[in-house]
């Protein structure tokens, strides 16, 4: 894992220090709250519904046990004792107190984190596969490379105010773990004819009012050559991006409006002008940024007899490995992955006695690793099978042993109405009226795959227009409703969700939830995902059983 050198922890603690004197300088009353709120969100600093809220940024979802224990140390001296893990693998803390704001970056600061760039029109932080370094499908693990993009990107001043906000994400696998399809930029990395490794590189995608898959622009861009492209591709969007309107404001609908192909043309003159006869990073950078992703893995048997053994007495034990637990690059070595969606649980909420359980097993058993992924879930990256059933003991003790993943109970969803004041509707108790219908382990493996994903308004942060099922919390005349989209996909077969029908009032979400997969269970052929099976017969006869009652 990348560990801040002598430039980096300076520049995190000045930048705190400058902070601090802009808090003082509000709480003084020597400036507005309008002249206050370009610096707090370029620190990652928010004002909700019910206090501030600050956000986190955890680079492409890595972290070490000593900086989990320190989040969970800040949220329980300064917040309500949890924090709310994002769908951009960001930390959000929901009570934050405006005096204690720059405490709290001090502190940060300490254990090599921060809240730059969680905010504004520039460019966030990066995410990657959270398998990334542990996963025998990747080509080259991407969290070097989203490093020297956040390295590159960190204040950069020619893109420190872009039209509008801008994520980056990257991966090497060909299952898409990170959604790279919605993202502005995604990079998904490709081995080229001569065996040289590059990156199919994927331009406006994002969800929100107007959701768009990103268009592939270049098929192939030799790794060397990431950071100058990367900059041409910011720079036609800076030249052109709409600042009259922030609905319009997005990459996305640039490239939308000059085409695909158009907006590849320009980008492709403007990096013509960069020196292509050198690497972008030198050799020795690249070097010292890989060294720091390179774990000592040890010499092991590739089967574990006592995971066998614990796997054939305990039944939980044998559910958790079926979904929570996934083969590692390495013999001997799985990843773990660890629920925070317990049925009627908040998703992606976890206490601060609870990061301090993972944080200790992460320590013990991971190589000092943790990872957020974008669907709301932690996992350990590095276990010993012999360790498994050691580390889902203690996992079930401290309530993160659901074994859930992909299946329906495994929801993402944002904050909503309940914290957020750009929310139409709550989206976290509809998520959790879903889990609990679906609570049962045996009805829900029995339905399988199915991702749920709700948002509380039409930013779309819980990315619906993506989900299997995607649930929008809309207001009619001061009631929350909900629309729901069907047979969406974040992964390497992205597809946004196609409309159901009329928007549904809170109390009978639950109930189309069900009566939807009623349909797909009696309509299923030879093993299909609810995805496959929705794209083979089309929204009619999920429409008709939701609807049958209006007719």
């Amino acid at each position: 894992m990348y560990r801040y050198d002598a430039i980096d922890s300076a520049f995190v603690h000045d930048r705190a220090a400058e902070f601090r004197e802009q808090v003082n300088r509000r709480l003084a009353g020597e400036i507005t709250e309008d002249q206050f709120k370009p610096i707090r969100l370029l620190n990652g600093l928010y004002l909700q519904l019910h206090a501030y809220m600050l956000r986190i940024a955890i680079p492409y979802g890595t972290l070490t046990s000593k900086k989990l224990r320190k989040l969970a140390w800040i949220a329980k001296t300064y917040d309500k004792g949890y924090g709310h893990f994002t769908t951009r693998t960001n930390l959000q803390l929901h009570w934050i107190k405006l005096a204690d704001a720059p405490d709290i970056l001090e502190h940060l600061a300490e254990a090599e984190l921060h809240a730059m760039q969680t905010s504004g029109n520039t460019i966030r932080n990066v995410t990657a596969d959270p398998y990334a370094g542990a996963t025998a499908d990747e080509l080259d693990d991407p969290r070097v490379w989203a490093e020297a993009i956040r390295q590159w990107s960190t204040l950069h001043p020619e893109f420190a105010f872009l039209p509008r906000k801008f994520k980056i994400a990257v991966t090497a696998a060909a299952k898409d773990r990170a959604a790279t399809r919605v993202y502005d930029i995604g990079l998904a990395m490709r081995r080229g004819r001569n065996g040289e490794l590059g990156f199919e590189v994927m331009v406006g995608g994002g969800l929100g009012r107007t959701p768009y898959l990103g268009a592939t622009i270049r098929q192939f861009l030799p790794t060397r050559h990431l950071l100058s492209y990367l900059e041409a591709i910011l720079r036609v969007y800076n030249r052109h991006g709409r600042r009259d309107n922030i609905w319009k404001a997005r990459i996305k609908v640039l490239v939308a409006s000059l085409g695909a192909e158009e907006f590849a043309r320009q980008v492709e003159a403007e990096w013509a002008k960069a020196d292509q006869g050198h690497a972008d990073l030198p050799d020795l950078e690249l070097a010292r940024i890989r060294a720091d992703f390179a774990p000592a893995f040890e010499t092991l048997p590739a089967v574990s007899e006592v995971l066998e053994t614990a796997k054939a007495g305990d039944r939980a034990f044998a559910r958790f490995l079926r979904h929570n637990v996934h083969p590692h690059k390495v013999a001997g070595y799985a990843i773990v992955d660890v629920s925070l969606k317990t049925p009627g649980q908040t998703p992606g909420d976890i206490t601060s006695e609870q990061m301090d359980v993972v944080a200790d097993l992460a320590a013990r058993y991971s190589l000092d690793e943790v990872r957020v992924n974008y669907q709301q879930n932690l996992l350990l990256p590095h276990v010993k099978l012999d360790d498994v059933p050691a580390v889902h003991e203690a996992l079930e003790a401290a309530g993160l042993a659901t074994p859930n993943m992909d299946l329906i109970s495994d929801i993402i969803a944002c904050p909503g109405l309940d914290y957020c004041a750009l929310a139409n509707a709550r989206a976290i108790p509809i998520a959790q009226n879903i889990a609990r219908r679906f609570a049962d382990p045996d009805r829900a493996e029995l339905v399988g795959e199915l991702k749920v994903k709700i948002s509380g308004c039409i930013n779309a942060c819980g990315h619906h227009h993506v989900g299997h099922i995607g649930i929008l919390g809309v207001d009619k005349k001061g009631e929350e409703f909900y629309q729901v989209t069907l047979g969406g996909s974040g992964e390497e077969d992205a597809a946004l969700g196609q409309m159901l029908g009329p928007a549904l009032p809170a109390d009978k979400v639950a109930d189309a939830v069900e009566q939807m997969v009623d349909v797909y269970l009696r309509e299923r052929k030879d093993g299909e995902r609810f995805l496959d099976t929705f794209r083979r017969t089309g929204v009619a006869p999920f429409k008709e059983a939701v609807y049958a009652d209006a007719h």
